[in-house]
């Protein structure tokens, strides 16, 4: 496997994890749907970028240079920057934040030391702090909730998160799929127990989010990162 990806905490702060990834040599890998937003640091060539993040409701296949390194943060639902709306950096439309040569980080106007895996957390704290980080405590009342959101809620929980709930649960719920088939479920099983219609509804849904079939997560081989789990009851009745 030239493509590897470790996590280095869990929930922390306004953070859900903080991880690391490389590539020995390059290669393409299937960058799978996610509901988490983040922000991500990339070095190659000696100099490194500073990517914001969002959510992706596809899969999508990118490529990783030879030696390239990565590190960064998936952010807790419902904390974002206002300045970077969620929406706006859905599938891929990262923001790509200046940097000054010694390396410093340029946002809002401020210079800010460029973290590293260590601290990163104590970033994002001092982000929030500024005012330039705020988190949004209705996304997770409503995540919990079985009732479908008034309209208000509705839209805060887009604003914060860049997708609708709906969404969110039908990737979540392929997630969930994804983690059981890895661990030698049958297939049938996962149709039946995550409420799928059928094989083909789980087959066309696991090719447009992950970028495999069932039948090909079975047999194993691909290098997938998934993100956190979401509570299994948030998964359920999420059909497309």
């Amino acid at each position: 496997m030239t493509l590897t990806d470790t996590v280095l905490s869990g929930r922390t702060g306004r953070l859900e994890r903080i991880w690391s990834a490389g590539c020995e040599n390059a290669t393409s890998f299937s960058s799978v749907a996610k509901f988490s937003p983040g922000i991500a640091f990339y070095r190659a060539d000696g100099i490194t970028t500073v990517h914001l993040r969002g959510v992706e409701t596809r899969a999508t296949t990118l490529h990783c240079p030879s030696g390239a390194a990565y590190f960064g943060g998936e952010l807790r639902l419902g904390a974002y920057l206002p300045a970077f709306p969620p929406t706006q950096l859905a599938n891929l439309q990262d923001a790509v934040l200046p940097t000054l040569p010694d390396g410093r980080i340029v946002l809002a106007g401020q210079e800010w030391e460029m973290p590293t895996p260590e601290n990163l957390d104590v970033f994002v704290d001092r982000l929030e702090r500024a005012g330039l980080l705020v988190f949004d405590p209705l996304v997770e009342e409503v995540l919990q909730s079985s009732d479908a959101p008034e309209r208000t809620a509705q839209s805060r929980f887009r604003r914060a998160v860049g997708l609708s709930r709906r969404k969110l649960r039908v990737i979540a719920r392929a997630h969930d799929a994804v983690r059981r088939l890895r661990a030698g479920a049958a297939i049938e099983d996962v149709v039946s127990d995550l409420d799928y219609y059928d094989q083909p509804h789980l087959t066309r849904t696991l090719r447009a989010l992950i970028g495999y079939t069932p039948a090909e997560l079975v047999r194993g081989g691909q290098f997938l990162e998934l993100g956190p789990a979401l509570p299994y009851k948030t998964a359920r009745r999420a059909h497309p």
